[in-house]
């Protein structure tokens, strides 16, 4: 059993909202227990590149929904544990990963409160489409320095944050020079956006995910603050099917759809 993250141990969860437990069942329907399309194709394998895991060495996985990431954490003879706030996606995730993959209810920014976690039990931790549904930033990557042994390495993905701002960015197309172009409507401003609804109209439960948007500028001085020397950063473009337009195929090559950093803990 690995001490940093005991296997089967059900921990009392947060008592602030939980949001996601009530898209939960949407989000499993979307992406499964091992990722959308997106997940499996782009993120998880660009993740795994920059974790560089090796055999034996201990990841958190912080938001990790229902555990896409622990298949291959686990096919590379590293140690996996996830730890998300939404009971219901961790409880699909512990049905379809079994009792093998710890899962575990918890709060990304208050990871020392979490009675199944150890200070400094983890030598890799990942944000993979975590970080942006995640406020207070600071918290958050506080917690994760927590949970790293010194020299540990964190790994952020996300969608790209200069480019992806949701309701405040979009494709446009320009006649005249035949190119697909990308919009953007605000970019420096923080901006807590709301995404997918939930709860019937008028009722007490009715509400919305949310995702925070933060300039790049934010996360740079975020991790550094928290502690962290960024070591290694790539901008990752979304694949476009074969016998797509030249303007369709040189916007998605040129307008990054995730970006991933790569920090280690410095002190």
């Amino acid at each position: 059993m690995d001490e940093a993250c005991p296997v089967g141990r059900k921990t009392k969860g947060p008592s602030s909202s939980r949001s996601w437990d009530a898209v939960a069942n949407w989000y499993i329907g979307w992406a499964g227990a091992e990722g959308s399309r997106h997940h499996r194709e782009l993120a998880i394998p660009a993740a795994m590149r920059l974790l560089a895991l090796g055999p034996g060495e201990r990841l958190l996985d912080i938001g990790c929904g229902a555990g896409a990431l622990a298949p291959s954490v686990i096919a590379a003879g590293a140690h996996y544990c996830g730890i998300d706030k939404s009971r219901r996606l961790i409880a699909h995730g512990r049905r379809h990963h079994g009792n093998e993959v710890p899962l575990l209810v918890g709060d990304a920014a208050r990871l020392a409160s979490s009675s199944s976690l150890r200070r400094e039990g983890f030598d890799a931790a990942s944000f993979l489409l975590s970080l942006q549904d995640i406020d207070p930033l600071e918290a958050a990557l506080a917690s994760a320095r927590w949970a790293l042994r010194p020299g540990g390495r964190l790994v952020i993905l996300m969608t790209h944050p200069c480019f992806r701002i949701p309701r405040q960015s979009g494709w446009g197309w320009d006649e005249a020079r035949g190119l697909r172009y990308r919009r953007m409507d605000r970019y420096l401003t923080p901006l807590d956006i709301p995404m997918q609804e939930y709860g019937r109209k008028g009722s007490r439960g009715r509400g919305t995910t949310r995702s925070y948007h933060r300039p790049l500028q934010s996360y740079v001085s975020a991790l550094a603050d928290a502690g962290f020397v960024i070591d290694a950063l790539n901008e990752i473009p979304a694949p476009l099917p074969p016998g797509e337009t030249r303007a369709l195929r040189l916007s998605s090559e040129e307008f990054p759809l995730f970006l991933a950093i790569r920090a280690l803990k410095h002190r």
